[in-house]
């Protein structure tokens, strides 16, 4: 009894120093004050307004969107081909193959972006959006091959072959059996691909240059010259991208 009540304290504090820093931020975003201050003394939707009239906030966000979707589509698409050749073909130093794709987890992001970055300058990609869509895709690529791994493995072979004996083309198998199969674990897959690259901050401080700016970029460059609550409204919608596509997915997983 008093193991399990530990157990319980435990959990209930640990949960709450996670927990902390994002309501101290969701908070502060609401500040009427002019400067970063917790408590605050009044409450204010200014700093929404002031983030929601701000062109180059705006034109951050838009481009994070547009990159995040880009590196959400190249991602999945690439790693779900890669995922069912994995899962069902027999072939040859499969764990090498798996283990390379899942590098860009392991090294660590600014090594990645320095080497992506060199390339990059070298081609004068530097700025460009569907080049740090690309970008994203790579280190976007792991999270979604680990998902979508899991999910090929619970659709079953067997009706795939019952299919192909009915008359089904190799194309159909694949268009009407497995992608049905494995729809939940796809979306799940675009959603944290999504979130990878929207949240990524390394790689576009390399790449995004003036041009395409993300918005934990412009983040970035105004904590460096003034700290004022328009940073933690802007937190805080990063804080409701990440919970809105958390709970997607969780939706997306009771029709599995």
């Amino acid at each position: 009894m008093i193991r399990r009540v530990l157990l319980r304290s435990l959990l209930a504090l640990t949960c709450a120093g996670l927990l902390a820093p994002i309501v101290i931020v969701v908070v502060l975003s609401f500040s009427g004050d002019a400067y970063l201050a917790f408590p605050p003394r009044h409450f204010t939707l200014n700093w929404y307004a002031r983030f929601l009239g701000n062109d180059r906030w705006r034109d951050a966000l838009l481009n994070s969107v547009l990159i995040a979707v880009g590196a959400c589509l190249l991602a999945t698409s690439i790693g779900f081909l890669a995922s069912y050749a994995l899962v069902r073909a027999r072939m040859p130093m499969k764990g090498a193959v798996t283990s390379l794709i899942l590098m860009p987890l392991i090294v660590p992001n600014v090594i990645t972006a320095v080497a992506i970055y060199f390339f990059s300058a070298r081609l004068g990609l530097v700025g460009n959006l569907g080049w740090v869509a690309v970008a994203h895709s790579v280190i976007a690529l792991p999270v979604v091959l680990l998902i979508l791994q899991a999910a090929l493995q619970g659709v079953d072979i067997n009706l795939e072959r019952a299919a192909m004996v009915h008359g089904c083309t190799r194309w159909g198998v694949f268009r009407r059996v497995v992608i049905p199969l494995a729809l939940p674990g796809v979306i799940s897959a675009m959603l944290f691909a999504f979130l990878t690259s929207f949240d990524d901050l390394v790689i576009s401080l390399f790449l995004a240059g003036v041009r395409a700016e993300t918005l934990p970029v412009h983040i970035w460059n105004s904590l460096t010259l003034q700290v004022e609550p328009t940073i933690a409204a802007v937190s805080t919608l990063l804080i409701a991208v990440t919970i809105i596509a958390l709970l997607i997915d969780l939706v997306a997983r009771r029709f599995r």
